[in-house]
């Protein structure tokens, strides 16, 4: 597959990850998600990909008010960006080891259906549909994403008219999603995120990202990521594959050793070595194209100028 010449920088802006702690970049507050949204797309990224927090403790939220409240707020400004609203959270358990049955604290699981009220709500661009469960991290924490969600899911996003970013962390996962589309669950063109090096799903390996391009559907658009600081390596690694980019504080918390990165600097890095390959970097509206999207809608800062 040849390199890629017209680049899709996405900009993960703050996952769900034990982060906020970790750094005072981190957004948290739906005000803070719309300023960091606006600010990676005024320096280069194309599309936000967005979760939210709970504004008082920053713990990962599924609250649909904080969705919309982040939506408004970045529409508001006029900013022209693609947004990526996350469809994943609700997918976790933490069981006993010695008592599989038993949940403890930290898990949040609900059905395929119960993931998607605030893409009903909001009809983003594109919302995530996480392909397949996971051993996620060390000790007792799963990931939980059965065949049977996955389809009630895509179909429900299908009717929705919202465009699915599948999110592959393994080799079955891709498996899986390719056989959503043989049943009709998925129309062109397929957006596919390749995770890499999230333990324990598919390894951060040049060699291993190949194969899955190599599996992927004929006609698909994709982007791969890798967490920390494989990070920029992978920018250069998915462009050379003929991929799209991700980067943000979502998967990576450095610009550099010890240097603590925003969004708009992670995005900024992205953009130069993707120009520095003799690439180009997408705009919002050839990566609606790209990806199949609609045309942009007018924000509420646009309407009723001249």
């Amino acid at each position: 597959m040849p390199m890629n010449q017209d680049v899709i920088i996405t900009a993960a802006l703050t996952g769900a990850g034990d982060t906020v702690r970790k750094s005072p970049h981190v957004p948290v507050t739906p005000e803070q998600i719309a300023r960091s949204a606006v600010e990676a797309a005024d320096a280069g990224a194309a599309e936000v990909h967005i979760h939210v927090r709970d504004p008082e403790t920053g713990a990962p939220s599924r609250d649909p008010r904080l969705y919309r409240e982040v939506v408004e707020r970045i529409k508001e400004t006029g900013t022209d960006v693609v947004i990526n609203l996350t469809a994943g959270m609700g997918g976790d358990l933490v069981i006993d080891p010695d008592e599989p049955l038993r949940q403890l604290p930290g898990t949040d699981l609900v059905g395929g259906l119960e993931r998607l009220p605030h893409v009903e709500d909001l009809l983003p661009d594109i919302c995530t549909l996480d392909c397949g469960s996971l051993n996620f991290g060390d000790g007792s924490n799963l990931y939980v994403s059965t065949p049977d969600m996955l389809r009630a899911g895509a179909r429900r996003i299908q009717e929705l008219g919202v465009r699915p970013e599948l999110e592959i962390f393994d080799t079955g996962h891709l498996w899986f999603a390719k056989q959503l589309l043989a049943e009709g669950l998925l129309d062109d063109p397929t957006v596919f995120q390749l995770c890499m090096g999230i333990p324990w799903g598919a390894p951060a390996d040049p060699g291993v990202l190949q194969s899955m391009v190599n599996m992927l559907p004929e006609g698909a658009q994709w982007a791969s990521f890798a967490l920390g600081r494989m990070q920029m390596p992978w920018v250069a690694q998915s462009v050379v594959l003929g991929g799209h980019v991700r980067v943000g504080l979502e998967d990576n918390l450095y610009l550099g050793k010890g240097v603590k990165a925003t969004n708009a600097q992670l995005v900024e890095r992205a953009v130069t070595i993707v120009e520095a390959m003799g690439a180009r970097v997408a705009t919002p509206d050839e990566a609606r194209q790209k990806l199949g999207l609609k045309p942009r809608t007018p924000s509420v800062a646009q309407e009723g100028t001249a």
